[in-house]
């Protein structure tokens, strides 16, 4: 097994990603945008020969419920 090599120091600072992320903990995000999230996030997973399209995982969200 290779020797690691331990971890010197702080992580760099970034100020800039800092100061933007801060801005994003205050945006509310609405339902319709986390449904795209979802379609997005499943039709990125399918696999690559197979015939699935955006549309056809939108079609599918419309008839399966989720439960909270």
């Amino acid at each position: 097994m290779a020797d690691r090599k331990p971890v010197f120091g702080n992580a760099p600072e970034h100020p800039e990603l800092d100061r933007l992320l801060e801005q994003t903990r205050t945006i509310a995000v609405s339902e319709a945008v986390l449904q795209e999230q979802r379609i997005s996030f499943a039709y990125g997973n399918a696999p690559q020969a197979s015939r699935i399209t955006k549309e056809s995982v939108r079609d599918a969200s419309k008839s399966i419920l989720m439960n909270r």
